[in-house]
């Protein structure tokens, strides 16, 4: 069973203040994207680095997780600690996620700038920080979101198929 981790990093919703609105947001995206079966391994956690690092780590290496998606906590703020634990559990860092997030989202907010979203590799698991707003996060991973399946298949993980009406994954043709 393909396995994809979701966190949502956010000190209210860890504290039941706030709803989990954007974790479920992904959950809503994936499942209209993906063909394949999956099951999600989930977490909502308070933004402290050393949880949401030993949470990835936990996704990655005994979940056995081909994709973690986070959301929340890529801003300036100080307590916005989401891409520092990411570069902390990966072996790769993959910058032109968050480079073509930010791209794609200032088309609708000039604060798109503000935020610091990156993508890395831990041994065979992609990591992409999402921004914390439901429509950004959909925003965001209808543009990247064409590269995952074959970043996966690169890496030696499941072989993601998706429905093409949907969201269309590029893999380059065999030659």
């Amino acid at each position: 069973m393909i396995k994809i981790g979701i966190i949502n990093v956010s000190d209210r919703a860890s504290q039941g203040i706030y709803e989990d609105i954007p974790g479920k947001a992904i959950v809503e995206t994936l499942t209209e994207y993906l063909t394949s079966s999956w099951e999600k391994v989930y977490a909502v956690i308070p933004d402290e680095q050393d949880q949401l690092e030993a949470t990835m780590k936990k996704m990655a290496d005994e979940d056995g997780c081909c994709l973690i998606v986070t959301s929340g906590g890529t801003g300036p703020a100080p307590r916005d600690v989401t891409p520092e634990a990411t570069e902390a559990v990966c072996h790769k860092m993959m910058p032109g996620f968050g480079e073509l997030m930010r791209q794609t989202s200032l088309q609708y907010v000039p604060t798109a700038i503000l935020s610091r979203q990156t993508a890395g590799t831990r041994h065979q698991t992609l990591i992409v920080n999402l921004p914390g707003k439901p429509r950004a996060i959909r925003q965001c991973l209808d543009a990247v979101f064409p590269a995952i399946p074959y970043c996966i298949d690169l890496i030696g993980g499941p072989f993601l198929e998706c429905d093409e009406s949907i969201i269309k994954p590029f893999r380059p043709k065999s030659t």
